[in-house]
């Protein structure tokens, strides 16, 4: 809208196959050279560790951080457990990381809408959680089985966040790759969920930034506390 400033985010990040930390940090100094807001460090390959703290320390404008592409670095994806998303968490926040995506909105009663869609889950970090669901169909004592952890962890998270001060980026995991797949049930449950999940946030005194389209705005979503 016109009483609203655009905000530049530009993505980078070394992979398995190309880049080092070198070139990551020249193209941080590009994009802060032609404008951008904030930056976000998506490696996937070589050493993520120097990676980050190089770009952290070399940066003028926040740095975020997709964290489960850490978490699952060296392991299983069937073996990622609450333990592993706190030390991740806490580890990144001390190294200085301004903002995390937490795709903590998609949950497994969303899954069956997925099924409808042309192209599928196209996010990354959506994808991962939900094979994680997939690949965790046991049952609690109340025969209900096991909702995305990040969701579950939440109230945690948000400790964690509030902590050391950082942001939440809740990442639109089930955001449409394509307009066939636009305002579906599975893209508008997750933007339920969010809204939920931005108002507990704010009742831990945590920042909130909301991934995605914005034209579905959030106070005319209704949910359920």
């Amino acid at each position: 809208g016109r009483a609203s400033k655009t905000k530049v985010n530009a993505n980078m990040g070394a992979s398995p196959v190309s880049s080092g930390t070198e070139e990551e940090v020249e193209k941080l100094q590009w994009a802060e050279k032609w404008g951008a807001d904030t930056v976000m460090d998506l490696s996937t390959g070589g050493d993520l560790d120097a990676c980050r703290e190089a770009i952290i320390r070399s940066s003028s404008v926040p740095i975020g951080t997709v964290p489960i592409y850490s978490m699952i670095i060296g392991r299983k994806l069937t073996d990622l457990d609450e333990q592993v998303v706190r030390e991740t968490l806490e580890h990144q926040a001390q190294q200085g990381v301004d903002y995390f995506t937490i795709h903590a909105g998609l949950r497994r009663e969303h899954l069956p809408f997925v099924k409808k869609r042309l192209i599928g889950i196209v996010s990354r970090g959506g994808s991962l959680l939900a094979k994680w669901m997939l690949e965790h169909p046991e049952r609690d004592a109340e025969g209900r089985q096991r909702d995305n952890l990040m969701y579950d962890m939440w109230d945690d998270i948000c400790e964690i966040m509030r902590k050391h001060d950082v942001t939440f980026s809740i990442g639109d995991g089930l955001r449409p790759g394509g307009l066939a797949d636009a305002t579906d049930d599975a893209q508008l449950g997750e933007l339920e969920t969010i809204g939920e999940l931005t108002e507990r946030a704010w009742r831990h005194g945590v920042q909130v930034m909301v991934e995605g389209p914005g034209h579905v705005p959030l106070d005319q979503i209704e949910y359920n506390m």
